[in-house]
């Protein structure tokens, strides 16, 4: 059987090692390889590296509703994708049987995004559903799912990585009436929709007119990267750890509470502690070090 795989992130990969080690996959298509950081180190996806590693076929185009004739030439018995990354044409998903593993229990979440928005809303379970494809975005026919709870100690990194084993077990459990032709398929509640689109850099910056509790789950949905942002006194600071702060203020919100030993801002109902940012062109660091003869920010100023 001639399975081809789709997908990019450290999702994707519990899903591939046990596809390639039960059936063996023939051709793995991911996202170009990426320049990252300020050295500009060329980067393979976490899917690539496998790949390599276990000696299969890498197929990495730019644009896949222009490029997808190697694909057509393999002429696969199945197609699966895990946070590929890319819309996947109609011309492929017409070749073979074509499913997908979805970070969310759909219709809730259909996008690029979905871990991060269920952390971000405060929502108590999210899960993972495995899909038929189809030309509308997350919108096929689903083969079954499993529902997961949302820690209050989980960021984006750590819910992803036990969504991807649960995804894994889910798929080698239907796996076989997926080929066979033996599951029942049951088409999404359309009026239930909801989407989480891939994040955009705006929606980075954290907004203390928010509930702390608002504030914390933002901060989390960024983690471990890219991390939230916040503007002072035209200053870009990164910011990847935030806490409830026990000290009451009568500030408006967004504006700095204190920073003496500690980054202390006003939310909508409370106040929450800075406790881990980086500032810009600068490495990470606690607020106390930070803080320590720093004249960029004084109390009252207003964070953007």
């Amino acid at each position: 059987m001639k399975i081809v795989f789709m997908g990019t992130p450290s999702f994707a990969l519990p899903t591939l090692e046990m596809l390639h080690q039960r059936f063996g996959v023939s051709l793995v298509v991911t996202q170009p390889d990426k320049v990252v950081g300020r050295k500009k180190i060329i980067t393979k996806s976490p899917v690539k590296e496998f790949a390599i590693k276990h000696g299969i076929d890498v197929f990495q185009p730019l644009k896949l509703s222009k490029d997808y004739e190697r694909i057509i030439k393999l002429k696969p018995d199945l197609i699966v994708t895990a946070a590929y990354g890319q819309m996947i044409p109609t011309a492929v998903l017409d070749l073979a049987t074509s499913i997908n593993v979805h970070g969310s229990i759909l219709p809730k979440y259909r996008g690029g995004a979905p871990v991060q928005y269920a952390i971000k809303n405060g929502d108590k379970t999210t899960g993972v559903t495995i899909m038929y494809m189809a030309p509308k975005m997350d919108s096929g026919d689903i083969i079954d799912c499993e529902e997961v709870e949302i820690l209050e100690t989980d960021t984006t990194d750590s819910l992803m990585r036990r969504l991807s084993i649960v995804g894994r077990d889910l798929l080698d459990r239907t796996i076989l009436s997926i080929i066979n032709q033996t599951n029942n398929r049951v088409p999404q509640d359309e009026t239930q929709v909801t989407f989480a689109y891939t994040i955009k850099p705006e929606e980075e910056f954290l907004d203390f007119t928010k509930t702390t509790k608002e504030v914390i789950n933002h901060l989390r949905s960024l983690l471990d990267e890219p991390g939230g942002s916040i503007f002072v006194n035209n200053t870009r600071i990164k910011v990847y750890e935030i806490e409830k702060s026990d000290i009451i203020s009568s500030r408006n919100p967004g504006e700095v509470v204190k920073v003496t030993k500690q980054f202390l801002v006003k939310t909508k109902d409370g106040v929450v502690r800075l406790k881990k940012i980086k500032p810009e062109g600068k490495k990470l660091m606690n607020d106390t070090d930070f803080l320590n003869g720093q004249k960029i920010i004084c109390e009252g100023d207003i964070i953007k």
